[in-house]
């Protein structure tokens, strides 16, 4: 009896289980089921972690504060912030933001802040301020980026000589045949131009960039966590590729974010994303 009590129990449970709506599951690069136990714990030991999040998604936004305040908790202020939605120029403001010499209301009327700042990243912004962490602007100014999108690298060489302390040293090395690139000039037609291979090196640029400003404040016994659209870590390629170039034994974690019409199982085409991979149902809502 006490046999068909528990196979009857186990039956109840597993049949709850897949009636439940679960926000998000988490799975490792292989496909497996992961714990955030797990993830937390390889994070703290890392020296850089990318959360790739999908810009518009309140699940990535909740997760990401939830993991910098446990990689807080677990590292004390042995702990860097820093995120694509900053550009590099605007680091002074940030800074001054965080020490509390300006107000709220001058910082976000001066710095270019994304759309849905006050929803997604404000918070994380003041999570650093009150916990007297750094937060690093890693992106390029954007009209550097589009300086490349319409003429490619050369573009750059015309800069005043004071804009370069906002890029990545130049020349930038450039794999065109890496699938985060080539991929991108294929999206744009069959028939690649001048103008469609510049977009990839505009992308480029991007990535070159946030790796310059990550290893210029990595900082040995401490974890970088950095906030990033999910390409721009993905496959271990883009900023990490340029990471790699600079320092190949950097301990990283990468995670990678997708929406699924069901989370039960990781999509094929999602496994080896990252080292932890967050499926959330493609019908969540959006935070802009």
């Amino acid at each position: 009896m006490r046999k068909l009590f528990l196979l009857s129990l186990a039956f109840i449970t597993l049949l709850s289980m897949k009636n439940d709506k679960p926000a998000y599951k988490l799975f490792d690069q292989n496909g497996k089921n992961a714990s955030y136990k797990e993830l937390l714990k390889d994070a703290s030991g890392a020296d850089i972690v990318f959360f790739g999040e999908l810009h518009d998604n309140p699940i990535c936004h909740w997760l990401e504060y939830e993991l910098t305040a446990d990689l807080y908790t677990e590292t004390g202020k042995n702990l860097i912030l820093g995120a694509e939605m900053f550009e590099s120029d605007n680091q002074l403001i940030v800074n001054e933001y965080l020490k509390g010499l300006i107000k709220e209301k001058n910082f976000e009327a001066e710095a270019r802040l994304w759309p849905n700042y006050k929803t997604d990243y404000k918070r994380l912004l003041n999570f650093a301020r009150d916990s007297s962490l750094s937060f690093v602007a890693t992106n390029i100014p954007r009209r550097y980026a589009s300086m490349v999108n319409k003429s490619g690298f050369e573009a750059l060489n015309t800069l005043d000589k004071n804009a370069y302390q906002f890029i990545a040293p130049l020349p930038v090395a450039y794999d065109s045949t890496l699938a985060c690139y080539a991929d991108m000039v294929k999206m744009m037609g069959d028939a690649p131009t001048h103008a469609t291979m510049n977009i990839a090196k505009a992308q480029a640029m991007k990535d070159a960039t946030m790796a310059h400003f990550i290893l210029q404040n990595v900082v040995p016994g401490k974890t970088f966590l950095h906030f990033n659209g999910s390409y721009h870590s993905d496959r271990f390629q883009s900023i990490l590729w340029y990471l790699q170039q600079a320092n190949p034994k950097l301990k990283i974690v990468t995670i990678s974010s997708v929406e699924q019409a069901d989370v039960d199982e990781l999509a094929k085409e999602s496994e080896g994303l990252a080292n932890y991979i967050i499926a959330i149902p493609e019908r969540m809502s959006k935070t802009q």
